[in-house]
């Protein structure tokens, strides 16, 4: 009786035992499909490019901050006299520029910057900037200084070809080692563009009124193109020479540089003119095919992506009569004398719109060249400073406004 009873509670433990296992075996197969799935599927999407799904806080963090880096950022223009501050953008000293230990003109003088000098503006105050020079910091007086156009205009569309391939012409013929070379150097890595652009220095007084120009044509769904501003003494003593040997032997090139009423100095001159003092400029016209928004720092700026230049009434730097606005000579120097001068009938719609751009920001037309602009309220600030253009600007020392 005893032994039965064993027998039968041992049979009752074996089955037992084997349902408990049962159980746990049917469980875990059931589950094993659901677990291999998932693991799939995490497997397959994390190997998708530029994707990430998994819950992990890392991943979500990561997940925000490519969605803060591929929308866009918001506009913010700069509400001032330029495109962007002048702040951190770079000057020039086109003369002995003595920078003083406070903005007085009656302070102790720190440093005097040589010509070609270059620092960073760091804040204006009434007629003074403060600046950062090699040495250290201080003050001068600004409608002396020379400014980096592009820092503080990045609307306008710039293209000095006299640094890599120059476009002087004389009724049409090339002058022998001037048309085509690069005349000096002038283009560097700008930081505060983030890009590589043309160093285009010009009075601070005259870039004002080149914004205002700029100002005027963007209206019109048109941009300045701008060629030159401060040109080397030397390469225009050189341009000089050499269209001067040119039209004594070329009787095409004499007529059209040298014959009355015009004289070759109104072309171009051998002695320092407004190019090296600062307050003059070279440009174009152009329709804006295409714009985009560009971010310098804590400010946006729409420019000009796509462009094309209008028909002028000659190509740019052709040095002859053919060039001239009006039908002869008118003093440079006067700002009223060219408005009763008799205009030429080249002069064709694009370059009186140009002209009017530049006459309604205060800036005087030269009489032989329909692309050349002078500020003679700059000329009268520097009478007693003026620069001679014997030196080269090479460097920037701008950074993000």
């Amino acid at each position: 009786m005893k032994k039965s009873r064993k027998l039968i509670l041992t049979i009752l433990l074996l089955l037992l035992v084997v349902t408990a296992v049962s159980f746990v075996m049917f469980t875990q197969l059931k589950s094993s499909p659901i677990h291999q799935t998932a693991s799939s599927t995490a497997v397959h999407e994390t190997s998708k490019p530029k994707s990430h799904s998994t819950n992990s806080p890392s991943t979500e963090k990561t997940t925000h901050d490519s969605k803060q880096e591929t929308e866009p950022a918001e506009e913010n223009p700069y509400e001032g006299t330029f495109d962007l501050p002048i702040e951190n953008a770079t000057g020039y000293a086109p003369i002995d520029l003595p920078v003083r230990s406070q903005a007085d003109p009656e302070a102790k003088t720190q440093k005097t910057l040589t010509p070609g000098t270059a620092f960073k503006i760091l804040q204006e105050k009434d007629d003074w900037w403060e600046v950062e020079y090699e040495e250290g910091k201080g003050w001068l007086e600004h409608r002396y200084a020379f400014i980096n156009l592009p820092d503080v205009l990045s609307s306008a569309v710039y293209n000095n070809t006299n640094t890599y391939s120059s476009r002087y012409r004389s009724s049409g013929i090339e002058i022998p080692e001037v048309t085509k070379k690069a005349l000096y150097d002038g283009k560097i890595n700008n930081e505060r563009l983030g890009k590589e652009e043309f160093i285009i220095p010009v009075l601070y007084t005259t870039a004002k009124k080149i914004y205002e120009a700029q100002t005027q044509a963007l209206e019109n769904n048109e941009t300045l193109l701008i060629y030159e501003t401060f040109r080397p003494y030397d390469v225009q003593e050189k341009i000089y020479r050499q269209l001067k040997k040119l039209a004594d032997e070329n009787e095409k090139v004499k007529e059209g540089a040298d014959t009355a009423p015009w004289e070759m100095f109104w072309f171009i001159n051998d002695e320092v003119s407004n190019h090296q003092m600062g307050f003059a400029i070279d440009v174009s016209l152009a329709q804006v095919d295409a714009k985009k928004t560009a971010f310098y720092g804590n400010y946006s700026v729409d420019i000009v992506q796509d462009y094309t230049e209008y028909q002028m009434p000659t190509p740019i730097h052709e040095l002859s009569s053919a060039s001239a606005v009006y039908t002869s000579p008118v003093t440079a120097v006067d700002s009223d004398a060219w408005k009763k001068a008799q205009l030429r009938p080249e002069m064709n719609k694009p370059a009186l719109d140009l002209q009017a751009y530049f006459v309604q920001a205060g800036m005087t037309p030269l009489a032989s060249e329909w692309w050349h602009f002078n500020d003679l309220e700059a000329r009268k600030e520097i009478e007693d400073h003026k620069s001679n253009g014997e030196f080269k600007m090479i460097e920037v020392k701008s950074s993000a406004p």
